[in-house]
């Protein structure tokens, strides 16, 4: 019986990886322009950390974790990144260094929710975090890296949308007010938002039934409710983004799916992907930090699915560039030449090239046939004849022409 990969999972083959490689790189490259550093967390964590930090109010802790039990204690496989990091920046400490903190990360994720387009039971998310300022500049700088990164892969059709989900202080008159307003509809409800009415209500806001949409489609929206200070911030973060030439739609139905957001709130779509747009969404969490334990510290970032942004560059007709082919392929004639054949190769990549071999003990002909579909640049043929002589045969591939040379002589060859 041959087993097959879990549903909701995918193998990236050597044929496709180049892609990811090429991402990842340039998700590098600009954190550095942003002075971003890597952190790298576990891939699973207690529990806890999730209920407390993402909000148990949610369906990602309600519906779709993957948790487990081992000696007594509860772990789960993270479904988020945030979480984790605030962790890490507690433990070890790290709120003792200068301020802001900044990190990066590019890591696996896991949830066992409904598999659409581009979103996957495991998937990859690239995040970043800033810990230690409430300023709006480090949200506007937060936006402004995605829209970089995206930008620069080519993406041309990116929309910024933003919102202010408010604080604790202005929640609590939001809450009366839309459980006001939800209280007639509370029969209709689905289980799941029966149970946030009391709790969390605004997280009905962000339901996927189309009986809840429906119910909430009038509700009044947060923005309406902002305190002075939410108020003042999210201006603050208009200004910033207008100082950066980056346009933005405000979209009062967004609501994030996580519970431990406040104020910003923001979501990059692209409409190459139908209607699961969202390439990258983010806010800030000022005090997620004080919630799972560390000292009380403001913080903003975003999370960014990678298969989704494959996609997106897939549907642009962006084209990946692949990585350059093998660059010398050393074919080998009989027993004798063969650990010269080894030297040759272990030479030639010490200096940086490419280089495959023959392990399979083929016929010349075979060898040759492997080399063109290698896409080598040249063929180093080695016999006893060449051996005997103190030359190899290099063939350039690309011209199909021959001739022997020195072995000394092949670097310069094919520089």
């Amino acid at each position: 019986m041959v087993i097959s990969i879990p549903k909701g999972t995918k193998d990236i083959l050597p044929s496709e990886v180049y892609r990811w490689h090429w991402v990842e790189e340039s998700f590098r490259d600009c954190c550095a322009r942003y002075g971003f550093s890597e952190i790298r967390t576990p891939l699973f964590e207690h529990t806890e950390l999730f209920k407390r930090g993402v909000g148990d109010t949610t369906d990602i802790v309600q519906k779709e974790m993957y948790t487990f039990e081992l000696a007594g204690r509860s772990l789960t496989l993270k479904p988020e990144g945030t979480s984790p990091v605030v962790r890490a920046y507690i433990e070890n400490k790290l709120y003792a260094e200068p301020m802001p903190a900044k990190y990066y990360y590019n890591i696996p994720c896991f949830r066992y929710e409904k598999m659409q387009k581009g979103r996957q039971r495991q998937f990859h998310q690239f995040g970043i975090e800033i810990f230690g300022t409430e300023n709006m500049m480090a949200d506007a700088e937060v936006i402004a890296l995605a829209m970089d990164y995206l930008s620069g892969l080519g993406i041309d059709d990116l929309s910024l949308r933003i919102n202010s989900i408010g604080c604790p202080a202005c929640r609590t008159e939001y809450k009366k007010v839309l459980q006001e307003y939800l209280a007639p509809k509370l029969d209709i409800l689905c289980d799941t938002c029966k149970d946030r009415f009391d709790r969390n209500p605004m997280r009905i806001l962000d339901c996927k039934s189309p009986v809840c949409k429906e119910a909430t489609r009038d509700a009044p929206r947060m923005i309406g409710y902002l305190c002075a200070e939410c108020k003042e911030a999210f201006e603050d973060l208009r200004d910033n983004l207008t100082a950066l030439s980056i346009p933005y739609t405000i979209d009062t139905d967004i609501v994030r799916g996580l519970d431990y957001y406040t104020k910003t709130a923001f979501e990059i779509v692209s409409d190459k992907i139908g209607a699961q747009s969202t390439v990258c969404g983010g806010g800030r969490y000022d005090h997620l930090i004080e919630e799972i334990g560390g000292p009380p510290t403001p913080g903003v970032g975003f999370g960014l699915g990678i298969e989704r942004l494959l996609l997106v560059l897939d549907a642009a007709g962006i084209r990946i560039p692949k990585p350059e082919p093998c660059d010398v392929f050393i074919a080998v004639l009989g027993n004798e030449p063969r650990a010269q054949a080894l030297q040759i190769a272990q030479s030639l990549r010490s200096a940086g090239y490419k280089i495959l071999t023959d392990v399979m003990g083929r016929t010349l002909k075979a060898q040759l046939k492997y080399a063109d579909r290698s896409e080598a640049s040249y063929t180093v043929i080695i016999g006893e004849d060449e051996l005997q002589k103190g030359v190899v045969s290099l063939r350039n591939m690309k011209q199909s022409t021959q001739k022997e040379i020195k072995i000394d002589e092949i670097t310069a060859e094919i520089r």
